[in-house]
């Protein structure tokens, strides 16, 4: 994530070559050992574990390019445009959509689209933009954090059934904190005056309102599913993406391109092309292929690394360290401190794969700070890179940084709320459901070296590692 801003480098490239490197020496070292078979089973079930995200996020992203070709995105951003705001109440309007949409949508798209926003009204004012920036960069991360659906962490944790769906609201007053106290901060110096603009007024294209229905009966049917019939919400979001399709296949047949008539050579009138090129029909794979791709194929290298390194041992020894030297309430503020650095993607995953036992409480600690770690440095969330890029110029790593002070203070601030609000979910008897293990790989003995050795993988033999 550093690297990427710097050397334009897409970050799935690097990830996906080092889980090949790192898979392909695990089955040499097994193969030697005569021990193939527990080196294919930990990979198929690393596999099944990255299969079930990767359908739900193809899901939810394609109904986020479908709502963004219906225009839906373009008129809310028209619309904000032409509200004649000052810069001040713009400041904080474009912060508490922020908030508010990317635990509906992922926190990316809703960054992206409060900054065209910005760029749109205050493109002449770097002060306004710069610290506007900043305020959707930590609104996003902090809306995120309190819903499965607002970032890839969250939905991780949802999916390991750690915690409930209803759980997460637990976490909207300490992250309503996180937002608002660099926003307070900052609001004295967001300059005066009100923009002004010239941009032209768009409307959602036909069908737009409909697939925004569509998209809450889809989150609906995950969640019903998940919680009534325990199915994984993968199924219910690729349930909800052929309400699409058909809904697609509805809008494909009753289009109708709007045609001007001018007189032909004869005297006649005459049909020619549309009025409107962008008058094109809807294609749901035209919005399937538009997905974010570079994302989905990094994550599929992050879940391979890190299910190597927890299968040859090194995350039980990682996990030692941390919750159990450290404890697990400091190892879970320093997980946030760690995203804010490194992409919280493969933190939050190895979390998950050391898999500590922790009550309830922790557990949404740990959501909280990997969610909201990331607003600390501008490279610390895919939102902050891409606005980086958006604004650039405007937003770069050192504005951001000026400012970290103020976000690290709503850090501990929402750290403590939740302490104090959810102090009960450290309780014992609120310890997150327990499902039966699913055997996967050998265990090596804590006194073993992470090199596969011979003697202690057949004297562990009947110890299974679960890397859920």
């Amino acid at each position: 994530m550093i690297g990427e801003e710097f050397t334009h480098l897409r970050k799935s490239k690097p990830v996906i070559l080092t889980a090949g490197i790192i898979w392909t020496l695990i089955a040499w070292r097994y193969n030697r050992q005569g021990l193939s078979p527990a080196a294919l089973e930990a990979l198929q079930h690393t596999l099944l574990d990255f299969s079930e995200l990767f359908l739900f996020l193809l899901a939810a992203m394609t109904y986020v390019n479908a709502l963004d070709e219906r225009q839906v995105f373009a008129a809310l951003r028209s619309r904000l445009a032409h509200m004649g705001c000052s810069y001040r109440l713009l400041f904080w309007i474009t912060g508490i959509i922020a908030f508010l949409l990317s635990p509906v949508i992922d926190n990316l798209t809703t960054a992206l689209v409060m900054c065209a926003v910005i760029l749109t009204v205050g493109k002449d004012n770097t002060s306004f933009v710069r610290l506007a920036c900043i305020n959707i960069v930590v609104a996003v991360n902090a809306g995120g954090a309190f819903s499965p659906f607002g970032d890839i962490t969250t939905l991780m944790v949802w999916q390991k059934d750690l915690v409930e769906i209803e759980s997460f609201f637990l976490l909207f007053l300490p992250s309503l904190v996180n937002f608002l106290v660099p926003a307070l901060c900052m609001h004295l110096f967001v300059p005066n005056g009100t923009p002004h603009s010239d941009g032209k007024v768009i409307a959602i294209r036909r069908g737009g309102i409909v697939i925004a229905f569509l998209l809450a009966a889809t989150i609906a049917t995950a969640v019903g599913l998940h919680s009534t019939l325990h199915l994984p919400p993968m199924l219910g979001m690729m349930t909800g993406l052929a309400y699409l399709q058909f809904f697609g296949y509805y809008l494909k047949k009753t289009h109708r391109k709007r045609t001007a008539r001018i007189p032909s050579s004869y005297g006649t009138m005459a049909d020619v092309q549309p009025v409107d090129e962008d008058d094109r029909p809807f294609d749901v794979y035209h919005r399937l292929a538009r997905a974010e791709w570079d994302t989905l194929l990094f994550f599929s290298g992050v879940v391979l690394c890190v299910g190597g390194l927890g299968f040859i041992g090194y995350l039980g020894h990682v996990s030692e360290s941390m919750y159990v030297g450290l404890g697990a309430t400091t190892a879970n503020i320093l997980v946030g401190v760690l995203s804010s650095v490194v992409d919280n993607i493969p933190v939050m995953f190895a979390v998950l794969s050391m898999n500590p036992d922790m009550p309830l409480g922790e557990w949404l600690l740990v959501t909280l700070t990997a969610g909201v770690g990331g607003s600390l440095l501008s490279i610390g969330s895919a939102a902050g890179v891409a606005l980086m890029g958006q604004a650039r110029g405007c937003y770069t790593f050192f504005s951001h940084l000026k400012w970290t002070p103020a976000i690290a203070l709503g850090y501990a601030a929402s750290i403590a709320v939740h302490m104090w609000l959810n102090a009960d979910t450290w309780s014992p008897s609120r310890q997150p459901i327990e499902h039966p293990a699913h055997p996967t790989a050998i265990t090596l003995p804590a006194h073993a070296d992470p090199v596969i050795d011979r003697k202690a993988l057949q004297s562990s033999a009947g110890r299974r590692y679960n890397p859920s």
